[in-house]
């Protein structure tokens, strides 16, 4: 789709998981791209954050892939396409032949489309193998494995317009929305709180979050400064005073009794697990004094609608699952579950990780989340596709990382940057260097880009059309302008390029991309009801399974989508994490992300708004720690780990707490992932970002001074 003359083109902004309308009109040089309001657009009504406003900036880019580019003796040389689709698809026949279909990863995107991902998964199914996945493994992969086997569908239960209209109580745990979704957290959440509501905030660092909520003449803000991996005691506090004050006065409303009965079942697993816990060590523990926490349980439970919002404070670490598990026992045994203003709600971090999961882009599922071991699911997809499919789940992201080199030869990448976003990268980097081949398809040279055998240029987001879902699973159209530089090629263009070549098949040739969202309806159930035009500008939650239908803006209202109809309570106990701090390395290292960046920072970095607000990366320390190393505010220090160190700007900070530094991921100058732990969550695969033995101290030249610190980023 192309705009003419000064026709706006309505869109979706390319970053956060919020999912906010944006204009973009495209003036008679194609590259003079420029971003245009949306003023009733249905999620943000025009208001914008300030990625979103400067999202148009990178478009036309002087570091646009605008070329295929092959790896000859170690340098690029510019190639046709066909020479490129070549190299692709005799490697990847060479790869089968010698190693099987497993020696094959594929890496989806969140920041394409989902009919994108769709036909990438396709393709890696047909090839045979499962080793499948996309960055839901780095964010959200333990939030959704909890929510779907205790609920029934991995996504928020609720809508942000349900939970703005109807809850009393936030409890944001694990979650900065004033930061990485200001547009739901100012339109939403603290809309609500201007009405009445309460938030109870729980998370090691104070942030924009925490001063979004400070309002004059109001005291309904609680932050419970808990100690990175110490969510479970506090919940565990939470939980026991419930369970306590429910025994001391059975008829005021703390637990509520026929939800229980009625609704769930483990609940005296529960009981179980917490009759002999002791809240004051828990309490210590978790670093937050005891009447604090159970004020805050009182808040919640006493609430006629409370909601709960998980983030990746929750989600990354060893324990995700048990974390986000002791989430849906408060919501369950309180009964705010099925009703607007209630639920557990996962905010999701990317454009549209929702949906790259949604349409079957991870190794255990097929579109829309079915299994690929049950047989009768499997099946119903393969009569539609016309082949067979693997039905034994392929490894994850972060394991074909790992098996780089060993037991995959090849890997596919599409728009991800994994050099930077999976844990302990400069592990990373040496196992993908030992790849056979490797294929990046991309906007940028991104730093996974530069050790490709074959990069292939994209279009951005603001150049094609398609569909993605958002955090409350609103799938909604993207439109684009018309193609800024000539010879890049649609993501989904490629894709059908590629699928076509290596299987001689016409399976994975559409005529556009409405006709590949509409396979996708027929082997995915939540959005067999939607049609391409019938999203039109409003979009469609799902689960829609009927045309006409409109979609279910909360979930669970008369059962959950398990396999008892129950919703499932499960006591667990806490789990320290995996590295804690010792003689050598005695401080915790935890990570965020900023408002005015985005992941691996492949577009905000380019940004000249977006760089000029931090063009930099820094680690916060407190007053405490930062007068015990020598440490004063702005000078440059070396934080290292066991895996590795970087050089960053001391920012000396009460905001955190002591014995606890705080730094970010987004500058691949000094990228926080050099030093985070790569050990994983059992189940969910996740790594533990959130918790790693750390050191600090200020960094020398070899004359003895300090250090001078570039402040120029290094390319993506």
């Amino acid at each position: 789709m192309s705009s003419e003359g000064d026709e706006t083109v309505k869109t979706i902004c390319p970053y956060c998981g919020v999912g906010c309308g944006i204009g973009i009109q495209q003036g008679e040089d194609l590259g003079d791209v420029n971003f245009r309001p949306w003023g009733d657009a249905p999620v943000n009504e025009g208001r914008i954050c300030i990625k979103g406003g400067a999202a148009t900036q990178v478009i036309d880019h002087e570091d646009r892939l605008t070329e295929p580019l092959i790896k000859e003796e170690g340098e690029f040389r510019e190639a046709t396409w066909e020479e490129a689709y070549d190299r692709i698809v005799s490697e990847m026949e060479r790869i089968r032949e010698e190693h099987g279909p497993d020696g094959m990863g594929f890496y989806g995107s969140s920041k394409t489309m989902n009919e994108e991902n769709y036909l990438l998964q396709k393709i890696a199914r047909r090839y045979g193998t499962n080793n499948v996945d996309n960055c839901t493994r780095m964010c959200h992969a333990s939030t959704v494995w909890a929510l779907r086997t205790s609920l029934g569908a991995g996504a928020m239960t609720n809508s942000m317009e349900d939970l703005e209209e109807a809850a009393d109580v936030f409890w944001i745990q694990g979650a900065n929305p004033g930061e990485q979704h200001p547009i739901a957290n100012s339109q939403y959440f603290r809309q609500a709180v201007l009405e009445g509501a309460t938030v109870i905030q729980v998370d090691p660092h104070a942030n924009k979050t925490t001063r979004s909520f400070d309002i004059e003449e109001t005291d309904r803000h609680m932050h419970l400064q808990v100690n990175p991996g110490a969510d479970i005691p506090l919940l565990n506090v939470v939980l026991k005073t419930v369970l306590e004050r429910h025994e001391a006065e059975p008829d005021a409303g703390w637990i509520d009794e026929e939800f229980v009965e009625e609704r769930t079942e483990g609940f005296d697993h529960l009981r179980e697990t917490l009759a002999d816990f002791d809240k004051e060590a828990a309490a210590a523990e978790a670093g937050v004094p005891l009447e604090d926490i159970e004020l805050a349980a009182e808040k919640y439970a006493m609430a006629n609608n409370a909601a709960i919002f998980t983030g990746m404070g929750m989600s990354q670490h060893t324990c995700g699952v048990d974390n986000v598990q002791n989430e849906i026992n408060l919501a369950l045994i309180t009964g705010n579950l099925g009703r607007p203003g209630t639920g557990v709600n996962p905010l999701r971090g990317q454009n549209n990780v929702q949906g790259t999961s949604d349409v079957g882009a991870m190794p255990n599922v097929l579109p829309g989340y079915q299994l690929v071991d049950d047989d009768e699911a499997r099946e119903s997809v393969e009569e539609v596709w016309g082949f067979e499919v693997p039905d034994e789940p392929g490894l994850t992201n972060v394991e074909i990382s790992h098996e780089a080199g060993k037991s995959v030869h090849g890997l596919y990448v599409m728009g991800e940057n994994p050099l930077m976003s999976e844990p302990d990268g400069n592990r990373v980097e040496e196992r993908l260097n030992s790849l056979e081949f490797m294929v990046a398809q991309d906007i940028f040279m991104t730093e996974t880009a530069e050790l490709a055998d074959v990069v292939l240029p994209a279009t951005t987001w603001a150049e094609r059309g398609g569909t993605v879902t958002n955090t409350d699973r609103r799938v909604q159209r993207m439109r684009g302008v018309e193609k800024v530089h000539e010879n890049t090629k649609h993501d989904l263009e490629i894709l059908m390029e590629v699928g076509s070549r290596l299987f001689g098949e016409d399976a994975f040739r559409f005529e556009d991309v409405e006709a590949v969202f509409e396979e996708l309806r027929q082997v995915c159930p939540i959005y067999h009801g939607m049609t391409y035009d019938g999203l039109g500008e409003e979009g469609l939650h799902w689960p829609c399974y009927e045309e006409g239908d409109e979609g279910d803006q909360f979930l669970y209202e008369d059962s959950f989508d398990t396999e008892s109809g129950l919703g499932q309570i499960e006591g667990v106990r806490h789990q320290p994490p995996a590295e804690v701090p010792d003689e050598e390395y005695p401080l915790i290292l935890t990570t965020a992300r900023l408002e005015e960046h985005y992941n691996t920072g492949t577009m905000s970095r380019r940004s000249p708004t977006l760089l000029k607000q931090h063009p930099e990366n820094f680690v916060d320390v407190h007053p405490n720690d930062a007068e015990r190393y020598g440490i004063e505010d702005g000078d440059t220090v070396t934080l290292r780990s066991r895996r590795g160190e970087i050089e960053v700007r001391a920012q000396v900070t009460e905001d955190i707490k002591e014995g606890v530094v705080w730094t970010t991921p987004h500058f691949a100058a000094a990228s926080a992932n050099r030093l985070t732990n790569d050990v994983l969550d059992d189940r969910a695969k996740i790594p533990e970002y959130k918790a790693a033995a750390a050191d600090i101290a200020v960094a020398v030249s070899d004359g003895g001074e300090p250090a001078d610190d570039d402040p120029e980023p290094a390319d993506d």
